[in-house]
């Protein structure tokens, strides 16, 4: 199996602050690898290190077989960079940003046009391409700098939460865009902060917490890995809530303090679940009502990083 990227032991500091403590990452060629995990958790610092734009501390990485430290040159030659903040040349129509953006990654101007024409048709821009992006709405100008980052024949794409702040049709069209990419051969490489796109797009899926990865695989590996199915408690009073939480501790993966709900892992079995309702309410006076569900990331998620975070102190870290 080629990778399209791959990864050992990054490290990053800014002085006592370690925001990569040994990143790990193996992504096959032609598929969607997503990167998630929390605010501060490294994801943007792994992605930056990845498109060459910083220097790793220590470990080794490379894209599209090329080393981020010794070949930057050719690996920028290979990939595309969105970032999180919408960055186009408000003077310019919507037009003639993706056509310029063509011509650097070295489309001809017929090629460059046809694509520019096709970008922002796929975005819902084809009426506005002909206004200054200065005119654009916030909405319209993140579309059409998602949309500049696709214009080239890039072989890795870096999409660092392309659809933050997006509508749901512009979402859509983005994952449209994005199945279309992986069929011809090209690998993506996600971060997300919604993690049901994560579940619908990515083939694979690395969770980081406190700047290293705490677990990886499909989405439906991880589901069964931590909690095929959720069990939630719905007590009968705040009393009742706050001693099953603290009784729970670390397997508690969901909790809501307004509707005084706690969710664990579970098997699905019933002697499972039986178990857990004898050991939280022995008296069988505290548990008002309760029900199961299919794990979803969401559980994974918090399963992980809050046993990540329990297991040391918290640090507050910063993307830079």
């Amino acid at each position: 199996m080629s990778l399209a990227v791959e990864a050992s032991g990054l490290t990053k500091s800014y002085g006592k602050l370690d925001v990569l403590t040994g990143v790990d990452l193996a992504v096959p060629t032609g598929t969607v690898f997503s990167l998630l995990g929390p605010n501060g958790a490294g994801k943007t610092t792994t992605v930056r290190i990845l498109a060459t734009l910083l220097r790793p501390d220590g470990g080794t990485a490379r894209v599209a077989g090329y080393d981020v430290v010794r070949q930057r040159r050719q690996v920028r030659g290979a990939v595309s960079l969105t970032g999180q903040y919408a960055a186009v040349d408000e003077l310019q129509t919507g037009a003639e940003n993706l056509r310029m953006m063509g011509r650097l990654s070295g489309l001809s101007a017929a090629a460059a046009t046809r694509r520019a024409a096709e970008l922002l048709e796929r975005f819902d821009l084809g009426a506005a391409g002909d206004r200054r992006a200065g005119t654009y709405s916030g909405g319209m100008r993140r579309r059409l700098d998602l949309a500049a980052g696709l214009v080239g024949t890039s072989s890795v794409i870096f999409l660092d939460e392309p659809t933050t702040g997006l509508d749901l049709t512009s979402r859509q069209a983005m994952w449209q865009v994005i199945a279309g990419l992986v069929s011809t051969g090209v690998t993506v490489f996600l971060t997300t902060q919604y993690l049901e796109e994560a579940d619908r797009l990515a083939d694979r899926i690395a969770v980081v917490d406190q700047g290293r990865v705490v677990a990886e695989g499909t989405p439906a590996e991880l589901k069964r890995r931590f909690g095929d199915q959720r069990l939630d408690l719905e007590l009968v009073d705040r009393a009742g809530w706050d001693a099953v939480l603290a009784h729970l501790g670390g397997r508690v993966v969901q909790h809501d303090a307004d509707r005084l709900t706690v969710g664990v892992t579970t098997d699905g079995s019933a002697a499972h679940v039986r178990a857990v309702l004898d050991e939280v309410d022995p008296g069988r006076t505290a548990v008002r009502r309760f029900w199961l569900h299919s794990a979803t990331l969401d559980d994974v998620f918090l399963a992980l990083t809050t046993t990540s975070r329990t297991s040391s102190p918290a640090k507050e870290l910063a993307d830079v």
